[in-house]
């Protein structure tokens, strides 16, 4: 029973052994002995050096991008349309190192195991030296969490992750600029917006835009930068084909025009609403598009924007700093504050500088509620107001009407109608000014 037991283990013994030697000479793909250096770098790009970038995608056709002098990227093939230069960034930012998990084999004498031969995904990277890089990209690794990977005359195999792959097989749509006004806000220098039968013209300026139609008018400038910002942000949708979007724009309801001048040149966007979804049609991008939902509210919301709307309806531009001196005048109250160093002084006199900042903070918030053309007569408020070390002087007038008033600035037609509550908040800032507790010795 003995012997019997020793030869049954001993042919167990001997079968294990031949598995041991058939695993060593015959390993899957993902199970091969690694290299000393277990996971190097598979390429290192320099995302600065490179001129061009092709992707070809099994059973797509190959898209070729092309870096222009001013550092932005443009796609040639296989049409020429503007790149989404953020996602070319990426990629690149993927190269820069692609890491490894680890080196399969170092030397493969047969590329076709990995699906390298006729890869998934093929990279063509040149640099600005005409240096061509190719890499390929195979089939996954038997675990699913891995991809094959090799370079043009690298004699090494890798793995590397899975999203590597991902992150690297864009679409002629992934890489498309998709914006609608492919333009740097900063290069624009007027727009002009048509909604509504309203033509309302800006001007950039020195310190931000001025409305120069239907009149000269003060300018929010945030509101105007707001417009702006969602006019060269604007993305349409790629997920609806063309000739679809042709059709719904053509019997759209138009919702406004607008043409940007600036260093570029001109650009023109028509905006049209069908139902819930907005549509447009650009100068600078062929073709008509749905405009994709993510951005088509802001946008429809900044178009909705009255002439009122982008204009300016504080009272005063001093701003955040605190102003040099405060003038008010009103019947038997006169008040004449000057700042010097972090002190406020009236007649002589040290003033409390809460109780001042109090009425800076009032008079930087005076706002209309809305603007009218006419009902100004005489003035029952005047304040004066000089900042900027001297250089600049706001003077504006009011005129109370009951509980709201009517304000006006000097060398403005505009009138700006005051409620209740701001005048309120203007007087009771006023009575409360008081000189600064005698210090404590």
């Amino acid at each position: 029973m003995k012997f019997r037991g020793l030869l049954i283990a001993a042919v167990v013994l001997l079968i294990l052994a031949c598995v041991l030697y058939w695993s060593d000479h015959r390993k899957a793909p993902d199970t091969a002995t690694p290299s000393a250096d277990a996971s190097p770098d598979i390429l290192k790009i320099d995302p600065a050096t490179v001129a061009s970038l092709t992707v070809k995608a099994k059973g797509a056709q190959p898209v070729t991008l092309l870096r222009s002098r001013a550092d932005q990227w443009r796609i040639t093939t296989p049409g020429t349309y503007p790149a989404d230069s953020t996602t070319v960034s990426g990629m690149l930012s993927n190269l820069s190192p692609l890491a490894s998990q680890r080196v399969v084999e170092d030397r493969s004498s047969n590329l076709a195991r990995f699906g390298l031969t006729d890869p998934s995904l093929e990279l063509d990277i040149t640099a600005k030296s005409n240096k061509t890089t190719r890499l390929l990209l195979g089939d996954d690794t038997p675990t699913g969490d891995a991809v094959y990977a090799a370079v043009a005359g690298d004699p090494r195999v890798f793995s590397a992750a899975s999203y590597i792959k991902t992150s690297l097989n864009k679409t002629l749509s992934d890489l498309r600029d998709k914006r609608l006004l492919p333009i740097e806000a900063a290069s624009v220098s007027s727009i002009d917006l048509l909604r509504k039968g309203q033509d309302i013209g800006f001007a950039r300026v020195q310190n931000g835009w001025q409305i120069e139609r239907p009149k000269p008018y003060r300018t929010d400038s945030f509101q105007v930068d707001d417009l702006l910002q969602q006019l060269t942000s604007a993305k349409w949708d790629p997920s609806t084909p063309a000739p679809e979007a042709a059709t719904n724009f053509a019997h759209a309801t138009p919702l406004a025009t607008i043409k940007l001048t600036g260093s570029a040149g001109n650009d023109t966007l028509d905006v049209r609403k069908d139902k819930s979804d907005d549509y447009a049609k650009s100068s600078a991008v062929a073709g008509v598009f749905k405009i994709d939902s993510t951005t088509a509210t802001a946008l429809s919301q900044a178009l909705d924007h009255s002439l009122d709307d982008f204009r300016r309806k504080q009272l005063f531009d001093f701003g955040y700093t605190d102003p040099d001196k405060i003038e008010y005048h009103s019947g038997a109250t006169s008040l004449v504050l000057t700042h010097t160093g972090n002190d406020w002084w009236s007649n002589g006199k040290k003033m409390d500088s809460d109780s001042v900042s109090m009425l800076v903070s009032t008079l930087r918030d005076l706002a209309a509620t809305k603007f009218v053309d006419s009902g100004f007569t005489a003035p029952t408020i005047d304040i004066t107001v000089t900042s900027n070390g001297g250089k600049k002087v706001e003077k504006v007038q009011l005129q109370q009407t009951g509980d709201s008033a009517l304000a006006r600035r000097e060398d403005d037609p505009t009138l700006y109608s005051l409620d209740a509550a701001t005048i309120n908040s203007l007087t009771n800032s006023i009575a409360a000014i008081k000189p600064a507790a005698p210090s404590k010795k």
